[in-house]
């Protein structure tokens, strides 16, 4: 079972963590089954960015990004070549290194 390292995070995982993923289970979806809080305003339907994050080891072992993915990461905080949508990204067979980053475009979220 793949695992993925969660780089520290000021706001969702403060000391960083390290949790076992499926294989085929979105990057959304491990971090929300292991309590960590990652913002995603569309319900993961790949329709926001709020749960962008950058793949900082293992990103060619995620699925390939459709057009729709793309389109959006434009609009991303902080875009990098490894960013990608959490609720979009499939992990794979090999381990991941995830950074959520600081800011996020949702302007809808409470605490701001």
């Amino acid at each position: 079972m793949p695992v993925i390292k969660i780089l520290p995070h000021p706001e969702y995982c403060p000391a960083g963590a390290e949790i076992s993923a499926s294989a085929g289970t979105s990057i959304c979806e491990a971090l929300l089954e292991h309590d960590i809080p990652i913002e995603h305003a569309c319900e993961m339907s790949c329709a926001c960015t709020t749960c962008h994050v950058i793949v900082r080891e293992g990103f060619d072992s995620l699925n390939p990004p459709d057009e729709d993915e793309e389109d959006l990461l434009d609009r991303a905080w902080g875009l990098t070549p490894q960013s990608r949508l959490s609720c979009q990204a499939i992990v794979g067979a090999r381990d991941l290194t995830v950074e959520i980053p600081k800011y996020s475009i949702n302007h809808a979220k409470e605490k701001h």
